[in-house]
């Protein structure tokens, strides 16, 4: 069972065991058994977000493949399944008249996946609207409930993704608007898309269409004819700066152009700034469409995201990512951290 058919971005290599859980109880009881026997475990979702090896992974894959979607009884409150493709959600919720996903469109992957990253886009992120995660705690054997305001969002992040493999996601409750129009919208971005002010609401699916073209002309919607979407979306994320780091970001920018370039930065909250990781990867020599001649570049559409161009390898990819990573710390001091999970590999 090659893991490559698995992943959006078509790489890795087989794997020693694969069962596909269809019901909770069936993933539940396949990670048990697999612990109790001291077997290697990869919980396998959408691929989205996943860098297998080329050796592949010696032990066993679990796919989570469970269903279910529906409103979980409080006003506008919807429990979804872990295995539910995600964007097949974010539209069930806008015909269902509800607001606060419409911004998520386009991701791939699966909804159990968005808690443990965070997922975010385009002025919204999961963890403004998740109430609770029903998950296994492969420490405890036993199935818990977390509110949502224990599960320590942050950007891209979460009390999921800082114990790795604790916890297998089975399903998530969100708590949605009741209404046909969106979200203020907060992000220029869109705004501009829209053709709103900032703050404005939309009608939900106009947000949606809008999104999902955006997403598309950056190669960020799957897309079997288009190689730029064969990827894992944005390979790296963007960087949180105090000052004296965001000081030598400015220094090394007025050296190499000059004083009138001005460095992008976002507001991140106790006293960090968010930069832009393409825009530090452009300047510093690595432009859309950059490879290393062995199949891996950089995407003609979006500089965060690494792609396989149909002949590439794991190792390939890896060696692109660490070129890229080197080239950004020799100009800038950043150390830029891969957003993908990694297994059987580093960076």
């Amino acid at each position: 069972m090659r893991l490559a058919d698995y992943t959006t971005i078509g790489l890795g290599g087989p794997a020693r065991e694969f069962i596909a859980a269809r019901a909770e109880a069936e993933l539940v009881g396949a990670v048990r058994a697999a612990d109790a026997s001291g077997e290697p475990v990869l919980i396998l979702g959408g691929g989205s977000n996943l860098v297998v090896a080329d050796e592949g992974f010696g032990g066993t894959v679990i796919q989570v493949a469970t269903r279910g979607l529906g409103r979980a009884g409080a006003p506008g409150e919807v429990t979804v399944a872990a295995g539910e493709d995600w964007d097949a959600v974010v539209a069930w919720t806008l015909a269902e008249g509800l607001a606060g996903l419409e911004c998520l469109s386009g991701i791939p992957g699966l909804a159990g996946a968005t808690p443990i990253q965070n997922v975010g886009a385009y002025g919204q992120e999961v963890g403004q609207t998740i109430t609770q995660v029903r998950a296994y705690d492969r420490i405890t054997g036993t199935i818990v409930t977390i509110p949502g305001a224990r599960c320590g969002f942050g950007y891209r992040t979460s009390r999921f993704r800082r114990s790795p493999g604790r916890f297998v996601v089975l399903s998530v409750t969100f708590r949605l608007a009741e209404q046909p129009s969106s979200g203020p919208v907060r992000y220029a971005e869109l705004a501009a898309a829209l053709g709103v002010a900032m703050g404005d609401r939309v009608a939900g699916t106009e947000a949606r269409s809008a999104v999902l073209e955006l997403r598309r002309r950056k190669g960020m919607v799957i897309d079997p004819a288009d190689p730029d979407t064969r990827s894992v979306g944005s390979f790296f994320v963007n960087p949180l700066l105090d000052d004296a780091a965001l000081a030598a970001v400015e220094a090394a920018v007025r050296i190499g152009w000059g004083e009138g370039t001005a460095v992008p930065r976002f507001d991140a909250g106790d006293g960090l700034v968010k930069v832009p990781a393409a825009w530090l990867i452009e300047r510093a020599g690595f432009g859309r469409g950059y490879g290393l001649g062995d199949g891996a570049r950089i995407s003609a559409k979006h500089t965060l995201a690494l792609v396989n161009s149909g002949s590439a390898t794991t190792a390939a990819l890896m060696a692109l990512a660490r070129a890229i990573r080197d080239g950004v710390r020799d100009t800038f001091g950043v150390s830029l951290a891969p957003e993908p999970d990694l297994v059987g590999v580093a960076l």
